[in-house]
């Protein structure tokens, strides 16, 4: 876990900063970093859901995603909600 204002690596848990509507994700979400783009500032992120499948990979640039902080803890959502 990285503390806040950290660097994200590859293979930290980040927070989703705003929704990405296109991918059926929402601020808050909790994805993986498996690839970072250098010189771009963006992130491939996986996301997935509780029983282990994959629910998006994305590429997000840098300021859609925040490292996460000491004290925070994974919430649950359910994907069928409208």
């Amino acid at each position: 876990m990285l503390e806040s204002g950290g660097m994200i690596k590859e293979h930290d848990r980040i927070v989703l900063s705003a929704d990405v509507p296109a991918e059926g994700l929402k601020r808050g979400d909790v994805g993986t970093v498996v690839h970072i783009y250098k010189g771009s500032g963006a992130y491939e992120v996986e996301f997935l859901r509780l029983d282990g499948r994959t629910l998006a990979v994305a590429t997000l640039e840098a300021n859609l995603v925040r490292a996460v902080r000491p004290g925070e803890i994974t919430h649950a959502r359910d994907l069928n909600a409208a």
